[in-house]
């Protein structure tokens, strides 16, 4: 999955004196946050080629639209249950509502170990990408370590303050990005030298190589899309503003990482774009684009993509804080985590402390020796992409359970509840999903990501770039699954020892109890 573009009576009080954050976030902010996870440049710069190199498959483009589609089903059962639970756990509150406490516990673990993987295997790109552009172009050799310290002192200011500073800083990286890498498409097709063709676009050309892997390259440009939830107490209609922002960003990636592959090969030539990408790697972009536009578009380009990397690991470490922050709140972490900053409103102490998590992981590796691209990042961010697909696949088993256990609550109400459900009817614009919403969509989501899971398992150590005895290819998957099991035995701890903090599990969330 990686990719190397290199050149209600127990809710604990809050500390803070708000118990929510202010509103200030709307549909378009929340997809700024997604698309910035998403990377769209890096994924340009690194994923396509290597998908297209790696894979063998020519009809990486077909398959981008094909993830989306399962994406958007995915998103039909999230969507509806973040009109019910809009607090700021996510997969978290999601897994306590749906299955139970423990295992929402458990998904938190996972979550928290996935994100700050996510999260610091950026920041090892960064500094290697950064570096390398910095001696190319002025001599300077800083050290990768040193440039991860100062970008993630960067991020952690802007993560520090009030949610909307850093979207204001996301919209102006996300519009440079996306718009460099516009550009770029729109050259790709006007100069193919073979004409652009639709055979990408075929079923043959998505199925003929190394589908499985492909599958797992793809999905994982996809990662973050699931972060709006975490965003449910900022935004300003949560019931909302969190299912529309989900299913644009699924569109918008989609389609925009379908059109820009399509255009890459046709840039390429179809008869040579695999050939092309396993010789030029990362500097597939670059090269194709200094051909088509110049030499000064290549440059930008590196430049760009420094800019969009920093965009990602302000997203990543926002969703990481807020997760922090909401495990705090009710108790399953330190109180004082769940704070709020008394003067910005943004959760200030899960922002210290993934900043933390960041530098000491660096300092560990930058100390071992160990090269910021071929074992920070790559180890970091398969790892992160493996626990959030689980994590997916859970929250679909949630969603089922959810509406579930909801239709037969509802089934027994008297009439001294229905003046209480029509509020809730206005309140929400509707609050009987239909079956597509409660069991359908989430049913197939769960089939669909449990193969995708399958195949990221078993194709691991091709992620790796490692044999297939290697041990990492088992150290590493393994490490999800000491989350998962650690987490599942803190929730039995906390209901034995800690009872209050146990009931509290999830009820930050909504106005149910799981």
């Amino acid at each position: 999955m990686a990719i190397d573009p290199r050149p209600p009576a127990a809710r604990p009080a809050d500390a803070a004196p708000s118990a929510t954050p202010r509103p200030r976030i709307g549909v378009p902010g929340i997809v700024f946050f997604i698309i910035a996870a998403s990377a769209p440049l890096t994924v340009a710069a690194g994923g396509i080629p290597q998908s297209l190199a790696v894979t063998g498959v020519l009809g990486i483009p077909l398959l981008y639209l094909l993830i989306a589609l399962l994406l958007a089903v995915f998103s039909a059962g999230y969507a509806a249950m973040s009109r019910h639970i809009t607090g700021a756990g996510a997969f978290y509150a999601y897994a306590a509502h749906g299955i139970g406490r423990t295992a929402g516990v458990a998904a938190a673990f996972v979550a928290l170990v996935s994100y700050n993987a996510m999260q610091v295997g950026i920041a090892g790109l960064f500094g290697a990408t950064t570096a390398d552009f910095l001696k190319a172009r002025t001599g300077l050799d800083v050290p990768w370590w040193a440039l991860v310290l100062a970008a993630t002192a960067l991020v952690g200011a802007l993560g520090y303050r009030r949610v909307d500073v850093g979207m204001k800083v996301l919209a102006v990286l996300i519009v440079i990005e996306s718009g460099t890498v516009l550009v770029f498409d729109i050259a790709q097709f006007g100069h193919a030298p073979q004409g652009v063709s639709l055979a990408p676009l075929s079923r043959h050309a998505a199925t003929d190589g190394a589908l499985g892997v492909a599958l797992c390259c793809i999905f994982a440009a996809f990662m973050g899309f699931e972060s709006a939830a975490l965003y449910g107490e900022e935004c300003k209609d949560p019931r909302r503003t969190i299912g529309r922002a989900t299913y644009t960003a699924v569109a918008l990636i989609g389609v925009f990482y379908a059109v820009t592959a399509w255009a890459m090969i046709s840039g390429a030539g179809d008869g040579r774009a695999v050939r092309y990408a396993a010789a030029h790697g990362p500097d597939m972009m670059f090269t194709l684009g200094a051909d088509s536009l110049g030499p000064l578009f290549s440059d930008l380009a590196q430049l760009f993509l420094i800019t969009s990397l920093i965009a990602a690991l302000l997203s990543f470490h926002n969703a990481v804080a807020r997760y922090i922050r909401s495990l705090g709140r009710e108790g399953v972490l330190p109180r004082g985590l769940g704070a709020l900053h008394p003067r910005y409103g943004s959760p200030a102490r899960g922002s210290l402390a993934q900043t933390a998590v960041t530098v000491g992981v660096t300092v560990l590796f930058a100390l071992a020796g160990r090269d910021p691209v071929d074992d920070l990042f790559t180890w970091l961010t398969n790892l992160g992409a493996l626990g959030v697909i689980l994590l997916l696949l859970v929250t679909s088993v949630a969603v089922i359970c959810y509406f579930a256990r909801r239709g037969r609550g509802r089934g027994r109400t008297d009439e001294g509840r229905s003046g209480s459900r029509t509020e809730e009817r206005r309140a929400i614009g509707r609050t009987d999903e239909g079956p597509w919403q409660r069991l359908i969509a989430p049913a197939l989501s769960a089939v669909a990501l449990a193969v995708i899971f399958y195949l990221a398992l078993t194709n691991f150590s091709v992620q790796l770039g490692v044999g297939p005895g290697n041990p990492l290819r088992w150290i590493l998957p393994c490490l999800v699954l000491v989350a998962a099991v650690l987490g599942t035995a803190w929730a039995r701890y906390l209901r034995v020892a800690r009872p209050d903090a146990y009931a509290a599990i999830g009820t930050c969330a909504t106005d149910d109890t799981p």
